[in-house]
C-alpha cells in the first residue's frame, strides 16, 4: 500500500526533460458522419483550473543505518544513535474548494513536515500557501493562499455514488504537470486497508500514480466526489486500484478545521468487529454485514442512546455500512455534538437510535497559521465555549515573547469576544495592524499587544 507523495530525484528531472520533445498528436474530429463526438474536454476546461500542483520543502529526522558490527568505526559513540536532520523536497496535488477565501484541500502526508509550501495554479502562477489545519488520522490538510481570480470546484454529495459511475482523476503524477485519467467507481466504503486511521474510501480504476496525492476525483459534471490519496500496487505504480477520500468526509472535516481550527471528532463509544458468516451463525443473525457491538463504554454517546452489546449497526444516517471499519470511518468524520441516526439490528428486529456524539481528544492546532505571534502556543477551544485555552507555551517562542503563558484563556480581541479558534482566525484575517488580546489569567483580566 503506497501513499502518493513524491520525492524529487535527479533521474526524474532528466526523464521529464526528455518528454518535452514528444511529437504533437493530430486533433480528434468534432463530428463524424454528422454526429458530435463525445468528449470530456468541455467539462475539464471548467474543472481543471481548480486543481493545483503543490511542491514542499522541509527537513525530517533520519536514523543512521549502520550495521551493529561497524558502528564503533563511525563517529562519536554518544552520537551514533541520534537522529539527523535531512532536507527533503516533495510534490503533490490539491483542490481549490473556496475561491474567495483561497482554501485548498490536499492530503496531510503531502505537507505534514513541510516548512515551505508552494502552490502552482493551472495558469502558471506560483503562490506560497500556509497550513490552516490538518487531520493525520484521515489524511486531510487545509491550506490557504492569497491570490485573485481563483476557480473553485463544485463539491458533490459522495453518498449518492454508485459502483459503476464514471470517474475522472486530476492531478500531477511524477511532477509531469497536470494530467487527467478516467475510469469508473470500482467499489465504495473500502476500509481495513491500514492506510489511515479512519477509512471509508472510494475505490477507482482511473489511473492514479505518485504525485496525485491530494488531487481531485470528479464525476462527469466536473463535481468533486473524492480526494485521491493512495494506491495499491507493486513499486508504487498504477494497477487500476486507487483510493480516494469521499467528498462528504472531506467536507465534514474541513468545516471543523475552518470553524474551530481543529477537527473536533465525534466519538460513539463502542468496540466491536465486522459481521461475517461465523459471527452471523453464532449470534443467529440474518445479516452478514455491519458492525457487531462487543462492548459499550460507560457514559458514552452510545450508552446514553441505549445501544447495547450484541447490537449490530447496519446503517448510519440511512446509509448502509458493511463493516466495523467503515462504521468507524463514517462516525470519525462527523463532528462532536452532532446527532446521527443509527439503524440497529437487535433480536432480529431493526430499530433506529438517535445518538449525539461526544468529543474525542483534540487535534493540534497550527497556531502560526492564525497569527505569527501565536507561534509556540498550543491552543484548544474552551470546553464551555468561553474562549481559547493556552495549554502550553514554548520558551523563547513568539507567543512567549509577547507575554502569553500556559493556563491563559484568550476571551477576545480588541474588545470583541472570541468564543473559539475559528472566530479568532476570522477576526485576524479581516483586520490588519496592532491587536489587543483579551486574556484571563486566573482571576485577572489583562491585555497583550500583538502586531
Amino acid at each position: 500500500m503506497r501513499k502518493l507523495s513524491l520525492v524529487i530525484s535527479a533521474a526524474l528531472i532528466s526523464s521529464s526533460l526528455a518528454l518535452s520533445s514528444a511529437p504533437a498528436l493530430a486533433a480528434v474530429p468534432a463530428y463524424v458522419d454528422g454526429q458530435a463526438m463525445p468528449s470530456l474536454a468541455p467539462m475539464l476546461e471548467r474543472t481543471t483550473p481548480a486543481v493545483v500542483s503543490i511542491s514542499v520543502k522541509g527537513t525530517h529526522e533520519v536514523k543512521q543505518q549502520v550495521p551493529e558490527q561497524f558502528r564503533f568505526f563511525f563517529g562519536n559513540p554518544r552520537q551514533r544513535n541520534q537522529p539527523q536532520e535531512r532536507p527533503f523536497r516533495g510534490l503533490g496535488s490539491g483542490v481549490i474548494i473556496d475561491a474567495n477565501e483561497g482554501y485548498i484541500v490536499t492530503n496531510n502526508h503531502v505537507v505534514e513536515e513541510a516548512d515551505e509550501i508552494l502552490v502552482t495554479l493551472k495558469d502558471g502562477r506560483q503562490v506560497e500557501a500556509k497550513k490552516i489545519g490538518t487531520d493525520a488520522a484521515s489524511d486531510i490538510a487545509l491550506l490557504q493562499v492569497d491570490a485573485d481570480d481563483l476557480t473553485a470546484i463544485v463539491v458533490s454529495d459522495s453518498d449518492g455514488l454508485r459502483v459503476g459511475d464514471f470517474a475522472v482523476a486530476i492531478g500531477s503524477p511524477f511532477g509531469l504537470g497536470q494530467t487527467v485519467t478516467s475510469g469508473i467507481v470500482s467499489a465504495l466504503g473500502r476500509s481495513g486497508l491500514n492506510i489511515e486511521n479512519f477509512e471509508d474510501f472510494i475505490q477507482t480504476d482511473a489511473a492514479i500514480n505518485s504525485g496525485n496525492s491530494g488531487g481531485a476525483l470528479v464525476n462527469l459534471r466536473g463535481e468533486l466526489i473524492g480526494i485521491n490519496t493512495a494506491i495499491l500496487g507493486p513499486n508504487g505504480g498504477n494497477v487500476g486500484i486507487g483510493f480516494a477520500i469521499p467528498s462528504n468526509m472531506m467536507s465534514n472535516l474541513v468545516k471543523q478545521i475552518i470553524e474551530f481550527g481543529e477537527v473536533r471528532r465525534g466519538v460513539l463509544g463502542v468496540a466491536g468487529r465486522s459481521v461475517n458468516g461465523e459471527i452471523a451463525k453464532a449470534m443467529e443473525l440474518e445479516t452478514t454485514q455491519g458492525g457487531f457491538v462487543e462492548q459499550v463504554s460507560p457514559d458514552s454517546a452510545a450508552a446514553e442512546a441505549g445501544i447495547k452489546a450484541g447490537d449490530v449497526i447496519i446503517k448510519v444516517n440511512g446509509k448502509n455500512v458493511k463493516s466495523f471499519s467503515e462504521l468507524r470511518g463514517k462516525i470519525g468524520s462527523i463532528g462532536a455534538g452532532k446527532k446521527v441516526k443509527l439503524t440497529i439490528v437487535r433480536d432480529g428486529d431493526e430499530e433506529v437510535f438517535t445518538v449525539k456524539l461526544k468529543q474525542a481528544e483534540t487535534a493540534n492546532v497550527e497556531a502560526s497559521s492564525i497569527h505569527p505571534m501565536l507561534e509556540g502556543a498550543e491552543l484548544d477551544n474552551n470546553a464551555d465555549n468561553k474562549g481559547i485555552d493556552i495549554s502550553e507555551v514554548t520558551q523563547g517562542s513568539p507567543a512567549h515573547a509577547v507575554g502569553i503563558r500556559a493556563g491563559d484563556i484568550i476571551t477576545g480581541i480588541n474588545r470583541t469576544r472570541t468564543a473559539n479558534i475559528g472566530e479568532l482566525r476570522s477576526f485576524l484575517k479581516d483586520h490588519k495592524g496592532v491587536f489587543a488580546l483579551n486574556i484571563m489569567r486566573g482571576d485577572r483580566a489583562l491585555y497583550l499587544m500583538i502586531r
